[in-house]
């Protein structure tokens, strides 16, 4: 009866079921997993949301394929304020999410079978939204060596004749790493030469946490690039569906792309005009609530870094931004052991490595969004248990 693309394994993981056992027992959680921004205590402009979500003109329907053009012109100036060279609105799809994105992506570039490259560790969303689109993925390797590295020899050797576009996370999803100006030039020449798409998500780039500037990829011009983002980390309001692709690169490929994709969108229509009506003032409003959570992420990692340096079984490893940041533990066991019993004898949330892809056991994955106070009392607990371990 169902189709085979939806062939998941639907029963809950150990983790789950662990974790709804102890909220049924009523002890309180510390969740050092949480990502959801809209429930760690920020403090929204509430009265310019709603106001901007009431616009008379959203009683109108006046659909356009790629979007409301004043929507899409906020996203062109959210660029420029940060310096980077505008985007052309008119090479500009809006979609409800970036998953809609990369459906929309997927559907232009594969036939049923073809193959595009992710990389690992990262965030398991990608062979969901594949397999969806009948696409498969194939990973390719992140490294670490004093920080985060993209194993281009891994992306070269996972190319095949079916590859059809590579995707980069800028910053990645958890390991916190940018792509590099010297990978950015190494993935142009070869998407390049093998005439493959290139598509960078970029969700999380405003969330800088290293010194060097981190531009975004969306005015690459050397291989055909989708960027990605939207307002779900940018303005941490993931209710709020709205995210885009800019299309960038050789003008031919460009154009063709953009015709393409303005008929895919064209079926679905999904982006709401209420939504689009705001956007400008939501996008303006991004910096009240980014400079809490810059303060927030900066806060709870010079805490982390202050209790790993009262220890020794536990390190972590360098982050460049996003909003979460990976542990080195010790490997006496596999992390969904350690991190279902934290949970059991300690209460405490933390997401184990292979939910991320990690090769190796020994990794815990934190998020620094958490409430300051939940947080410090999280990794006590945790670094308490793993020097015991």
């Amino acid at each position: 009866m169902f189709a085979s693309r939806t062939a998941w394994k639907l029963s809950p993981n150990r983790l789950a079921i662990a974790l709804e056992r102890l909220k049924q027992s009523g002890k309180e959680v510390f969740d050092l997993a949480a990502s959801n921004p809209t429930t760690v205590g920020l403090q929204y402009d509430e009265p310019s949301i709603f106001q901007a979500l009431t616009q008379p003109e959203v009683l109108r329907y006046s659909p356009d394929p790629k979007g409301r053009l004043s929507a899409r012109q906020a996203v062109t100036h959210y660029y420029v304020s940060r310096g980077d060279r505008p985007p052309n609105p008119d090479d500009m799809i809006l979609t409800a999410s970036t998953s809609e994105g990369y459906a929309f992506i997927f559907r232009l570039l594969c036939e049923p079978g073809d193959e595009v490259l992710s990389p690992a560790p990262s965030y398991p969303l990608f062979e969901y939204l594949a397999s969806l689109n009948d696409v498969r993925t194939v990973p390719y390797q992140l490294f670490y060596d004093h920080g985060w590295h993209l194993d281009l020899r891994s992306i070269e050797d996972s190319i095949t004749p079916r590859t059809r576009a590579i995707i980069v996370v800028h910053p990645n999803n958890p390991t916190g790493s940018y792509v590099a100006d010297s990978a950015r030039d190494a993935l142009n020449e070869l998407c390049s030469r093998r005439r493959i798409a290139l598509l960078v998500d970029e969700v999380f780039l405003d969330y800088q946490l290293a010194e060097a500037p981190r531009r975004s990829l969306v005015d690459n011009h050397e291989a055909l690039t989708f960027t990605l983002s939207g307002l779900s980390k940018i303005c941490a309001l993931p209710q709020m569906k709205l995210a885009w692709i800019v299309a960038s690169g050789p003008k031919e490929a460009v154009h063709a792309s953009m015709e393409r994709l303005e008929i895919i969108a064209d079926t679905f229509l999904s982006v709401s005009a209420p939504i689009q009506a705001a956007a400008p003032v939501l996008l303006a409003g991004r910096n009240a609530i980014q400079s809490q959570l810059y303060r927030r992420l900066r806060h709870n990692l010079s805490e982390l870094d202050t209790q790993l340096a009262r220890q020794k079984a536990c390190t972590r490893l360098d982050v460049e931004g996003g909003w979460s940041v990976v542990l080195r533990v010790p490997a006496t066991g596999s992390d969904e052991e350690l991190a279902l019993s934290l949970m059991e004898q300690h209460s405490v949330l933390v997401h184990p490595g292979h939910f991320f892809d990690f090769p190796q056991e020994g990794h815990l994955v934190l998020s620094l969004i958490v409430p300051p106070e939940e947080f410090a009392e999280g990794v006590r607990r945790m670094l308490a248990h793993c020097a015991v371990t």
